[in-house]
C-alpha cells in the first residue's frame, strides 16, 4: 500500500514507517501531522486517483527531527573579467517518519 501525497508543495510516494526528507516544517518534533491532500492511492492492486485529491483521504507522519542537508556551492566567474562570486547554501529539512495512510 502507497499513496502519493503532496507535502510544502512538492509530491512525495510514502508508504507505512518509510522515513523522508521534506521542506523545513514549523512543527515541534515528536508532534503528528496530517497531511490531507492525496493525489494517489494503491491498496492490494487497485488504484485510486483524484482529481486533484482523493477525498477523506490522508497521511498521518511523525516529526522526528529538524536537519540541514549537504553545503551547496554556488560558484560564478566570467573569464577575463576578474568576476568572480562564491557563495555557499545548506537547505532546512524537517525528517518525518510515515505511521499511517487512511483511505
Amino acid at each position: 500500500m502507497y499513496a502519493i501525497v503532496e507535502i510544502a508543495g512538492q509530491q512525495f510516494k510514502v508508504q507505512k514507517d518509510q522515513k523522508i526528507y521534506v521542506h523545513r516544517l514549523s512543527s515541534e518534533i515528536g508532534s503528528k501531522v496530517n497531511f490531507d491532500k492525496v493525489l494517489l492511492a494503491e491498496k492490494d492492486g487497485k488504484i485510486q486517483v483524484g482529481a486533484p485529491a482523493i477525498s477523506g483521504a490522508s497521511v498521518t507522519a511523525e516529526v522526528t527531527g529538524h536537519v540541514k542537508g549537504d553545503k551547496v556551492i554556488v560558484f560564478r566567474k566570467k573569464r577575463r573579467k576578474g568576476y568572480v562570486k562564491k557563495n555557499g547554501h545548506r537547505q532546512s529539512f524537517t525528517a518525518l517518519s510515515i505511521t499511517d495512510i487512511k483511505l
